[in-house]
């Protein structure tokens, strides 16, 4: 779906989460946040290290953390399904390719760790050949 401007529309969580995620990550809101906290902690002599004082740091920490959790795996999970998309997008034009590898994510444990132990397989075999680092190996084994 397109908005007028040629960019995709997204909704307001989404362009707030991602807003969020991107904020939290910086150098600056992470010196912020640990200033806070220092700033906290001088004050505690002043309050004489009183149960509201530490009840207060107690209760801003997990009220953010809580609201961060949904809004920063919101953004991780739109990330996550794009990226999946995109390797698909490579696998299903790749001549050659296991097309079989476009839904691992839906597969079970036991089938992932097969597919895995093949292409730890691969790296082996191609280790011992000597073979190049840009990927002159042969397909691995059928899963």
């Amino acid at each position: 779906m397109r908005s007028t401007g040629g960019k995709p529309k997204r909704s307001f969580f989404t362009r707030f989460s991602q807003w969020v995620a991107a904020q939290a990550g910086k150098p600056a809101v992470f010196a912020a946040a640990a200033g806070l906290i220092v700033l906290w902690g001088l004050t505690g002599p002043l309050v004489g290290f009183g149960d509201t004082w530490q009840l207060i740091i107690n209760t801003s920490t997990t009220i953010i953390t809580f609201l961060m959790v949904f809004v920063i795996q919101n953004s991780q999970n739109r990330d996550t399904a794009a990226l999946h998309i995109k390797i698909d997008e490579l696998i299903a034009r790749t001549k050659g390719a296991r097309h079989v590898l476009l839904d691992l994510e839906e597969l079970d444990d036991t089938t992932l760790e097969k597919i895995r132990a093949d292409y730890e397989e691969l790296a082996r075999r191609a280790r011992e050949e000597g073979e190049s680092e840009r990927g002159d190996a042969s397909a691995p084994p059928a899963a």
